[in-house]
């Protein structure tokens, strides 16, 4: 399932948006400070961020020095509409800038061209021998068919959308159990033993230390 993290210090504004963007099929995560955000920045993996520029504790601007090494698209939304701040932004590396007031269905227009334009909605993902069918929730090697539980198609998928990067368990856990991590890794170990031996990932979806897996592509 695709991630976004909503940064938005206005709750009802940060609520509506959560509100329809899950209505589209994302999971969101919500903070309402810049200081919050660059924690959850710094240890977690998010496909979408979108951005308020007038933050407290740290501006959107100022996010951006935690944001760009991760890779992570980023769409600002601000009121601050003159055309220097836009310009900033996108110096900064945003790939989008959206002005408030905006309408929702604009929003979710740009949510989707920028994970498009990172290829997170393509239908089919290929991985060596692997098809991945993002919409039928089907995998085949070979044109063969491997059947995989709901959680472990989500493990392949989250792995298969972040290759070479090194997820956290708690990470992992948080991302396709869609509940807080206790502390527990053994669920999340055995998930991946058996995604490793049925689409014959053992070599390629690596064990990191101290940190948790990483595909190697």
């Amino acid at each position: 399932m695709i991630r976004i993290l909503i940064v938005e210090d206005e709750r009802p504004i940060a609520d509506l948006i959560q509100l329809s963007l899950e209505g589209a099929g994302y999971h969101c995560d919500c903070v309402y400070d810049g200081i919050a955000a660059a924690d959850l920045i710094t240890n977690q993996q998010f496909d979408l961020i979108l951005l308020d520029v007038m933050l407290p504790g740290a501006s959107g601007f100022e996010l951006m020095d935690y944001i760009r090494p991760t890779g992570m698209p980023v769409i600002f939304l601000t009121a601050k509409a003159d055309v220097n701040d836009r310009v900033r932004g996108l110096h900064l590396g945003a790939d989008d800038y959206l002005v408030k007031p905006f309408e929702i269905i604009e929003l979710q227009a740009r949510v989707e061209a920028v994970l498009r334009r990172y290829k997170k909605l393509d239908r089919l993902i290929e991985i060596g021998d692997l098809e991945i069918d993002t919409y039928s929730r089907t995998v085949k090697r070979d044109g063969a068919e491997i059947a995989l539980t709901k959680k472990e198609f989500d493990l392949l998928l989250l792995f298969a959308r972040n290759p070479n990067i090194a997820l956290y368990r708690e990470t992992i856990y948080e991302r396709v159990w869609e509940s807080d991590y206790m502390g527990d890794s053994r669920t999340v170990d055995l998930h991946i033993q058996r995604l490793r031996k049925k689409v014959g990932w053992e070599t390629r979806l690596k064990a990191v230390y101290k940190i948790g897996y990483r595909l190697e592509v």
